[in-house]
């Protein structure tokens, strides 16, 4: 298949590089039992757009989202029942589930997925058996399917892309020091107008030691901050910026730029109604309205509390045949690189893309829905009931 452009209103474009690296076996077998044909090369690659006023016109138009999990049986019953096995990873975020194939699951199944991934940020399902093509119809179910303008993807599947570290290791050296790539912690897609919702991403080859991914739950990093602070930054916005650049059709000497949208610091999830912090180290650049020392200052403070505390984020050890599924609304996310190129590591992930996001001054706290606050929590927000010795009417 010539590579083309996804749209066919980009003509300005740049060639693709050709790969020629040797794909994985159990990732060959899997795409040769899904129908893939690999006859013209893998992955395929499209036209790249060169300018980027052709990619602000990708996606531009608003776009209705019903959410999954907000019509979802809020019990969960028609998915926990058919599992074999659900546990919870740690107590705040990720959760594992046994004795179910995606596959095979009903429309109210899915929509209770995607309302456990709301609440729990991401789960796991080890040993399925689940091709690109169904990969994609999954996603379907949770929104419009994003197509990269640029990235790699399954040949004749559009919407499924390749993460395949060897791959971006040849234009992007990476070694111990410097591992790169998605070892860093970051959020997909921030730049739409309307981001990222669930991403699924299934592993088919995995190295037998390292290679793990965390996951940092957005809610938590809001709930860590303190009232005062959470009343500061909400309601603010803040710049985010796409991780390829393009160059600006009426200054093309400027040199590339990145696609920026303006979206909420803080933002509410459709499904629970629970307030999370949603920032990003790697493609939130500034805070609108404020200095850039003053932005910096606080990013990078909102930034270590994501990243920096340990009982907000899990860590998982891929199995070959293992989906992750999570919510990029609320987490950010990073791989590790410590297999250092020594091993093969192949998947497949859709993207399915959601709303535009939103602040609700009025929206709970997960720990407020939960009824998780202790004392100190309730006496900051202004909810203890009188201390001893208060005996003030």
């Amino acid at each position: 298949m010539a590579p083309a452009a996804i749209e066919a209103s980009i003509v300005d474009t740049v060639e693709p590089k050709k790969d020629t690296l040797a794909l994985p076996e159990p990732a060959r077998q899997r795409l040769i039992r899904s129908g893939v044909d690999l006859t013209n090369g893998y992955p395929y690659r499209p036209l790249v757009p060169l300018y980027l006023q052709d990619v602000y016109q990708l996606r531009s138009a608003e776009r209705i989202h019903e959410d999954a999990g907000a019509r979802a049986d809020k019990s969960k019953k028609n998915l926990f029942s058919a599992a074999s096995n659900v546990t919870d990873l740690t107590a705040h975020i990720g959760t594992e589930i046994e004795g179910l194939q995606l596959k095979d699951l009903t429309p109210e199944q899915c929509d209770e997925l995607a309302l456990l991934i709301a609440e729990r940020s991401v789960v796991f399902l080890r040993d399925q058996d689940i091709s690109p093509q169904q990969q994609r119809e999954l996603g379907e179910w949770f929104g419009e399917v994003e197509v990269h303008p640029q990235v790699p993807q399954v040949p004749g599947v559009p919407g499924v892309t390749v993460i395949w570290p060897d791959l971006q290791a040849q234009d992007l050296p990476a070694n111990f020091r410097n591992p790169g790539g998605a070892s860093r912690w970051h959020t997909d897609l921030v730049h739409e107008r309307q981001p990222a919702g669930i991403t699924h991403l299934h592993n088919d080859t995995v190295p037998p030691v390292g290679g793990d991914t965390l996951w940092a739950s957005g809610y938590g990093a809001y709930e860590k901050l303190s009232p005062g602070f959470r009343k500061f930054i909400d309601g603010k916005q803040a710049v985010y910026r796409s991780a390829h650049a393009y160059l600006d059709r009426e200054n093309p000497s400027a040199g590339p730029k990145f696609v920026e949208r303006v979206h909420p610091l803080v933002r509410v999830h459709p499904a629970t109604g629970w307030k999370a912090l949603w920032v990003n180290r790697a493609m939130t650049t500034r805070i609108v309205g404020l200095d850039k020392a003053e932005s910096d200052l606080i990013l990078n403070y909102l930034h270590d509390v994501y990243e920096k505390n340990a009982d907000i984020q899990v860590r998982f050890r891929w199995t070959a045949g293992t989906s992750a599924l999570w919510d990029n609304r609320i987490t950010i996310h990073s791989a590790s690189w410590d297999y250092e190129g020594k091993y093969s590591r192949h998947g497949t992930r859709v993207t399915s893309l959601a709303e535009k996001p939103y602040f609700d001054s009025k929206a709970l706290t997960r720990r407020q829905a939960l009824g998780l606050l202790d004392e100190d929590e309730k006496e900051a927000l202004g909810l203890a009931r009188d201390r001893v010795g208060d005996h003030s009417p």
